[in-house]
């Protein structure tokens, strides 16, 4: 593996169970001001919650993962923004609805493999609302 190469697959044990995860699967990210990251499995809707102090290993290397897919995502839509007192990172390609109220301009989406909803407004999320709303 030369340097700079993203290692998408990552091991992670969570309770009894042992998961081979490829993150390129992974269509959204988000973390918490604890520290914690949250993805879902694809095709599932399972959250996986990894922190630093009960997986360490794995946690750095997803947090590497999104540190480099938000570093050199130039061919894809991920998009990066605060909401609900976290951090979201979000492949806007891996979005199948979108819904916008026209009167109050409200941007709604469902995260991809889960059933959390984003709603964004121009005043309170200015930068993502615009890539949504352009995509």
């Amino acid at each position: 593996m030369s340097s700079g190469t993203v290692v998408s697959w990552v091991k992670i044990i969570d309770n009894r169970d042992i998961y081979a995860i490829d993150l390129d699967r992974i269509g959204a990210f988000s973390s918490a001001p604890n520290g914690k990251i949250t993805f879902w499995l694809p095709d599932s809707g399972i959250p996986i919650i990894i922190n630093p102090k009960g997986n360490p290993e794995s946690y750095y290397k997803v947090q590497e993962y999104i540190r480099q897919i938000g570093g050199y995502s130039l061919g894809t839509n991920w998009i990066k923004f605060s909401y609900d007192r976290e951090e979201y990172v979000i492949d806007i390609n891996r979005i199948s609805a979108f819904s916008w109220e026209q009167n109050s301009k409200k941007l709604t989406f469902w995260l991809p493999d889960s059933k959390s909803q984003i709603v964004l407004h121009p005043r309170s999320n200015k930068d993502a609302y615009e890539k949504v709303l352009e995509y």
